[in-house]
């Protein structure tokens, strides 16, 4: 088992690609989300992917988070093309990262992240947010396996299971991936408060779980808001030694009927005044989620680079 990149440094993660590509004009009000993009204007995504390794990322996510089998299938998809589509999220950042590679002329460790969205995501409904479903481990299983064994034929690096608000989801996805043993993944969660998943389970019991699983290299938060990192990065770091990632919305909150994206006044956190906290508190790697944009993410390269 190999990682495709040291995690003993600081890493780039990148931003947002849905509300991105929404704001490069997509309609994205589908249950599809931005897997829709992938069957509409691929070179779109393509773009987004290089204008975040041009702002300083390290990694790209492919835009596979709601790209399901079962999802397709829902649009009429067949399962073989809803593998190729899977595959496709990967080629597209592969091509981002060979523009890129060939324009600054010489070589730069970067690498593709295959994002595995939680069931969640599928339902549509915001549910990622809650974890409130359930199904059996097979389902779960079921679930993702597929799309987790498209993204490995596809050559992704290492896979993203983000976004993750259900504990017996992430057992059911750790199954899986060890299915694959040379495989590596990192697991991030949405939370209900610093100390517990958005089910409602410990969060000492997670990483107690998965500190034990050694294909899973890094562990952390994304899709919370900019305000509550720190309290959350504050328990992680007593729970486990693994190299702890962060990407976080705009601190905007989220409407699950309009798909919409509204404001938070309340708060006065940015990338730039939060960034020396979240390393003081292990953070490793770094980067954004919905609402965020290149220039957060070149926000993020040019302060590391200051301190370096």
């Amino acid at each position: 088992m190999s990682n495709p990149i040291s995690f003993n440094q600081n890493i780039i993660i990148d931003g947002a690609l849905a509300s991105e590509l929404q704001r490069r004009g997509c309609d994205l009000n589908d249950s599809l989300w931005s897997a829709k993009v992938l069957i509409e204007q691929p070179d779109l995504i393509r773009q987004v992917h290089y204008d975040y390794f041009k702002a300083g990322a390290d990694c790209a996510t492919t835009a596979s988070y709601q790209a399901s089998p079962l999802g397709f299938a829902k649009k009429g998809i067949s399962l073989d093309e809803s593998i190729k589509l899977i595959k496709k999220s990967v080629e597209l950042a592969q091509q981002a990262k060979e523009q890129y590679l060939t324009q600054i002329g010489k070589n730069k460790s970067l690498f593709i992240a295959g994002s595995v969205g939680p069931y969640g995501a599928y339902l549509a409904d915001g549910s990622e947010y809650t974890g409130n479903y359930q199904l059996s481990e097979e389902e779960f299983i079921e679930f993702h396996q597929i799309r987790i064994q498209a993204l490995i034929d596809a050559k992704a690096d290492i896979l993203a299971c983000e976004t993750l608000p259900n504990f017996a989801e992430i057992k059911a996805l750790v199954k899986v991936l060890k299915q694959y043993p040379t495989m590596t993944a990192w697991f991030s969660f949405t939370l209900k408060d610093a100390n517990h998943l958005s089910d409602g389970t410990p969060l000492k019991e997670v990483i107690d779980y998965l500190n034990n699983v050694d294909q899973v290299v890094s562990v952390g938060i994304n899709c919370i808001a900019l305000e509550e990192v720190t309290a959350a990065l504050t328990v992680l770091q007593t729970l486990t030694r693994k190299p702890l990632i962060v990407y976080p919305n705009s601190g905007e909150q989220y409407d699950p009927t309009t798909k919409q994206w509204h404001k938070n006044h309340q708060h006065n956190c940015t990338f730039k005044n939060q960034l020396p906290t979240w390393l003081k508190l292990g953070a490793k790697l770094i980067g954004g989620c919905c609402q965020t944009t290149p220039k957060d993410i070149a926000e993020i390269a040019d302060y590391l680079k200051s301190i370096k």
